[in-house]
């Protein structure tokens, strides 16, 4: 009872904070962004199983109502005002489509191969950090569902799952996602437990090195006194030192950094050297950065704004990834996530230039509301959109998919 009242207590806190919010204003007031949680989860609006599910959408407010308050606000909102948030989300209603009719889309295959290994769908599920946060199993249930769906799963440094359980269940290995230690004895130690693990893939992340002004979060964080064992030290606060997180277990983190704010293109050549594996640029939105990103020996590029988390650029990555194709061509692969939540945004980031695209909200929506099952009807969901607008746009394979589809003119996107 007495864990009941605190969560209560905990969610009215993080009620008033929406009220005070600019991003829920401009979402049309609290009611149109949270309800009560005495609210009857028999209601229509909200699903009581994975099945029940129309879209992706459909599971936040399930997961809404099961996720601890301080997790939830972490991983709903932005930075500053949330702008860039609803920016990567807001793009989509202004890039149009150009179907062709009358081509035989009896079989359409969805399957791509990125780095020599063959998925079923050119979706991957982007590092997240905690997620045993939003379900007990965390990046294992997420590990499993993508392992039934035959679709990439990358994994995060700050990973509340060590990668080792996630690569068993997974049946193949995670990319890996880098927060490079500002240490690099530290960073070198990180990288091998990687490799041993089997990973042959590693994104490093580099549009948040020196923090972010997430208001959202840090008006309801203080306030948020409920303990969570699986990834708090009491208080509801997160960890400190970030040597206790899975992936630094064993290495000397005292007063290492991470990731490394000092981290530039000379510490790139060090790490270009060191690691044999694929190396993505994680963060890139502009083509002068595209250029350097393959001169300095990058194999992909993750075109990324950290989910509206980082930087409020006000710049969607949508608008972004024209840009960056037309510098790096053919080159090397060009990845893009951000406000993906529909078959047709995939199918534009495709048309516009994407190798593949990643989703993190959505499936962390399914794995707050019913754990692997959430996560796999996720995917479900995505491929069934994409498979559909495929289709009827005339594109029988992920290789059909070009710039023709695309309506808009150049200079709006």
């Amino acid at each position: 009872m007495k864990n009941h009242r605190s969560t209560l207590l905990a969610r009215r806190e993080f009620l008033k904070f929406l009220a005070a919010s600019p991003y829920v204003a401009a979402a049309g007031g609290i009611g149109a962004f949270v309800r009560l949680p005495g609210a009857s989860a028999q209601t229509p609006e909200v699903i009581n199983d994975p099945a029940s599910a129309l879209n992706v959408l459909d599971f936040e407010e399930a997961a809404h109502r099961k996720v601890h308050p301080g997790h939830w606000a972490y991983m709903a909102s932005g930075v500053d005002d949330d702008a860039t948030l609803r920016a990567n989300r807001e793009i989509f209603k202004h890039v149009q489509l150009r179907p062709r009719r009358l081509h035989d889309a009896t079989l359409v295959d969805t399957r791509v191969e990125l780095f020599g290994t063959v998925y079923d769908r050119p979706i991957f599920l982007c590092p997240t950090g905690g997620e045993r946060g939003f379900y007990m199993d965390g990046e294992v249930s997420v590990a499993r569902a993508a392992r039934g769906r035959g679709t990439l799963q990358c994994l995060s440094t700050m990973t509340s799952t060590p990668i080792e359980d996630v690569n068993k269940a997974l049946g193949r290995p995670v990319w890996y996602q880098l927060y490079a230690p500002s240490k690099w004895e530290a960073c070198e130690q990180l990288l091998r437990r990687v490799q041993a693990a089997g990973s042959t893939v590693v994104l490093l992340t580099v549009d948040n090195i020196t923090g972010r002004n997430s208001e959202t979060y840090m008006r309801t964080r203080p306030k948020d006194l409920t303990q969570c064992a699986s990834c708090h030290h009491g208080s509801g606060q997160p960890p400190g030192p970030v040597g206790e997180r899975a992936m630094f277990k064993g290495i000397d983190m005292t007063g290492v950094r991470a990731p490394n704010p000092a981290m530039d293109w000379e510490f790139v050549d060090q790490l270009r050297k060191f690691w044999r594996g694929k190396l993505v640029i994680k963060g890139i939105d502009t083509h002068e950065d595209a250029r350097l990103a393959i001169e300095h020996g990058f194999d992909g590029i993750l075109v990324s704004n950290h989910g509206g988390r980082a930087t409020e650029t006000l710049r969607s990555t949508l608008e972004a990834l024209p840009e960056v194709v037309g510098e790096v061509g053919n080159r090397v692969p060009v990845f893009v996530d951000g406000g993906f939540r529909r078959g047709t945004d995939i199918f534009k980031a495709l048309a516009l230039g994407a190798k593949a695209v990643g989703v993190g909200r959505p499936f962390l929506w399914g794995l707050g509301a019913f754990g692997q099952a959430g996560v796999d009807r996720v995917i479900e969901i995505l491929q069934g959109e994409l498979k559909l607008v495929m289709g009827n746009c005339g594109t029988r394979t992920v290789a059909d998919i070009n710039r023709s589809y695309i309506a808009t003119p150049d200079w709006k996107i």
